[in-house]
């Protein structure tokens, strides 16, 4: 492996749909590094969670203007990895921090 898989994926993305997407059809959602293409994120999460990747969506989500008293601003743009898990493998588990 060429990169360090932990500069890759960064970290599970919780949220309401990516719970009901890992509990009825076992796909998982990273927040990943914005230079990561699919086979690297693939090869990441099979070395970092020791399971097999049937496959990798992708998807770029741009940041959005905020405004905070009179200074605007902007947050950043991310990259999130939709990663569905080959039939029969054993699911990740992630902790949520409190």
């Amino acid at each position: 492996m060429i990169k360090d898989p932990h500069k890759i994926i960064l970290r599970p993305v919780i949220t309401e749909k990516t719970t009901q997407l890992k509990a009825t059809s076992g796909v998982i959602c990273f927040e990943v590094a914005r230079n990561a293409n699919k086979i690297e994120i693939k090869l990441a999460v099979e070395h970092l969670f020791k399971t097999k990747v049937a496959e990798v969506r992708t998807q770029m989500k741009t940041g959005k203007v905020r405004r905070v008293g009179r200074n605007m601003g902007k947050t950043r743009d991310w990259k999130k990895a939709f990663v569905r898990l080959r039939e029969g493998e054993k699911p990740i588990e992630y902790f949520e921090a409190a």
